[in-house]
């Protein structure tokens, strides 16, 4: 049943129903130079070192929202590259720490005192030690609807997809981003990607009859 059709007699409208089903869609280039200066003209220190780190280490929400000051952090200085257990697959996997996001993390730290055992992004809901997977997709559908986009369109996956997205369209090294997305299959990375309709088109448009 389409998301659309009314509910049949005497049933419960879908919980679908007028929401956008499906892959969220990565966030563009120009939206996240967007959100980025956004978050840094209203001096949001949480929000800027969150979705920096959201895009460079490309993780589930799960997995971001459960690091560690220790696990971004060689001591008192912000690493340029580490890596995590994926709770999904308990396999490890490395990403990059960007420059930008370094000084955005560090900003945070200092600014919240937290040191190594610390989660890098507490809680302020005392029922939990650390920003929550509903919590955090709360606040990504917020950064969306501040720069005039459709909230629903997009989410927490919007933001593992971006750079993963972005590195596969300039490179188009499908090994590489299956490595970046901690992917155990290849099968899985094009699926998530959304490829193969686009690689088939960028093929059929070079073709002219």
């Amino acid at each position: 049943m389409n998301a659309n059709e009314p509910a049949p007699h005497g049933g419960h409208a879908p919980w679908n129903k007028g929401k956008v089903v499906g892959q969220k869609a990565p966030l563009k280039l120009k939206d996240v130079l967007a959100i980025r200066i956004h978050l840094q003209m209203e001096q949001r220190a949480r929000e800027l070192a969150l979705f920096n780190l959201a895009l460079d280490s490309k993780l589930r929400g799960c997995d971001l929202v459960a690091l560690r000051v220790r696990d971004v952090c060689h001591g008192e200085v912000v690493a340029s590259r580490t890596s995590v257990v994926q709770q999904k697959t308990g396999h490890p996997v490395q990403f990059e720490i960007t420059a930008t996001t370094r000084q955005a993390l560090a900003s945070w730290i200092k600014v919240t005192g937290l040191h190594g055992d610390d989660y890098l992004f507490p809680s302020r809901n005392h029922a939990s030690a650390h920003l929550g997977t509903r919590q955090y997709a709360r606040i990504v559908h917020g950064w969306v609807d501040e720069i005039g986009l459709d909230g629903h369109a997009y989410g927490t996956h919007s933001m593992r997809r971006t750079k993963a997205t972005l590195i596969y369209r300039k490179t188009k090294n499908l090994r590489a981003v299956q490595l970046l997305l901690g992917h155990t299959k290849l099968e899985s990375t094009v699926r998530y990607l959304g490829i193969e309709v686009e690689d088939a088109l960028d093929i059929a448009e070079q073709i002219e009859i």
